[in-house]
């Protein structure tokens, strides 16, 4: 069973990655920035006598980053499939957003990932054999309005996966990109929460739309994105995209179907309107709740 190198597992997707994982037998390196604020991991994995080992890792550290991996190495240990899931996640309007937070999730999301790919992949590349998956999302796909700090994030990691792809395959190294839709995590649910004083409409609708989902039952459990990862590893792959979810797939075709210029007259609708094509869309009705 291949050895996998799992970001960012203290909750949400990589939680439920590093549990799926090893209750499939394979051999975990489950790393966050601080296991003892997060401990439900280690005793899970100490209850059901998981091959998960539960280490320190701050992706976007280069000396935490490396020691980590240099750590697994000398353990005697490899890694044969690397997980980019370490994200973090702010929604607010280009103007009023602090540039402290567009660096901050780009440092996360985009060069976290970076570093870990650059840790293992020569050792990857040495031995012809090897897998990385980057957990992206929808929003890798659509940019859309005031998700712009972190669609510039997943963009930027997706269209690094494109180009790594290339580079690698001839090593007989797969790369996978994860999409995701709206998933039933901590960083989700934190981002229904609206900003006060902006003069953006699509900040306060889009706080309306997270609201919505949860209420109606629309995000998945991210068991749903596990079990994604999971069947990329095990099955062979060379798929380079992966949506994961009905919502996902849905908001990626709605994209698609649309000219850029048709793409921007959408977010930028008057209220009203924007509410009525999220209903036909998604069949969601995230108007604001009297």
């Amino acid at each position: 069973m291949p050895n996998v190198l799992v970001t960012g597992t203290s909750t949400g997707i990589g939680f439920a990655t590093a549990l799926e994982l090893g209750r499939a037998g394979h051999t975990v390196y489950a790393t966050m920035r601080n296991p003892g604020r997060a401990p439900q991991l280690g005793e899970t994995v100490a209850k059901e006598k998981l091959p998960v080992k539960v280490m320190v890792m701050d992706v976007d550290s280069d000396s935490s980053v490396a020691g980590a991996v240099k750590g697994i190495y000398a353990q005697g240990g490899q890694v044969d499939v690397l997980v980019n899931n370490a994200g973090i996640g702010t929604f607010g309007a280009v103007e009023e957003l602090p540039l402290d937070a567009f660096r901050a999730i780009m440092e996360t999301n985009y060069f976290g990932a970076l570093r870990c790919i650059q840790a293992v992949l020569p050792e990857m590349r040495e031995r012809k054999n090897g897998c990385i998956i980057n957990v992206s999302s929808v929003s890798g796909r659509a940019a859309n309005s005031p998700l712009a700090a972190y669609t510039a994030s997943k963009h930027a990691l997706e269209a690094m996966s494109e180009a790594l792809a290339q580079e690698v395959k001839p090593f007989n190294i797969r790369v996978a990109i994860v999409e995701p839709g709206i998933i039933d995590t901590p960083m989700a649910r934190r981002s229904e929460m609206p900003l006060d004083g902006t003069k953006y409409r699509q900040v306060r609708r889009y706080a309306e739309l997270f609201r919505a989902s949860f209420e109606s039952g629309t995000p998945r459990p991210p068991s749903l994105v596990a079990e994604a990862i999971r069947d990329i590893i095990e099955g062979g792959t060379w798929q380079l995209r992966h949506p994961v979810g009905p919502g996902s797939a849905a908001a990626i075709g709605v994209r698609k179907a649309m000219s850029d210029e048709e793409w921007v007259e959408r977010g930028a609708l008057e209220d009203d309107a924007w509410y009525e094509r999220i209903e036909q869309d998604f069949g969601l009705d995230a108007r604001p709740k009297k």
